[in-house]
């Protein structure tokens, strides 16, 4: 593949769907204070089934536990640029998953 390659950073949040923060979904306060901070860009990906920290299997296939899917905010910057964000999510006292891992940037 050509391009320009640069190192980055990788951060993954995992979070369920019905997480909140202040009445706001915890994956909107992650993207929100991602961009705040200036953060190259955030996604938010819906998973369709997962387990957590308490065991329990969440899946769309069962309307009754559809609304605590896994959710997982994805962010790649530079690494001091990403983990200068951190603090911000400690402020948020998550209960999800937190990864870093680096990662080869192609634009």
């Amino acid at each position: 593949m050509a391009g320009t390659t640069v190192n980055g950073l990788r951060l993954t949040v995992l979070v369920g769907e019905g997480d909140r923060w202040r009445h706001r979904p915890m994956y909107t306060e992650i993207v929100h204070r991602a961009h705040a901070a200036g953060l190259a860009g955030a996604s938010v990906l819906r998973g369709v089934e997962g387990f957590g920290t308490h065991s329990r299997i969440h899946t769309d296939r069962l309307l009754s536990l559809a609304e605590e899917l896994p959710m997982m905010v994805v962010i790649v910057d530079a690494e001091e640029r990403v983990r200068g964000f951190l603090p911000q999510l400690a402020e948020l006292s998550l209960e999800g998953l937190v990864m870093l891992d680096p990662v080869e940037v192609v634009r």
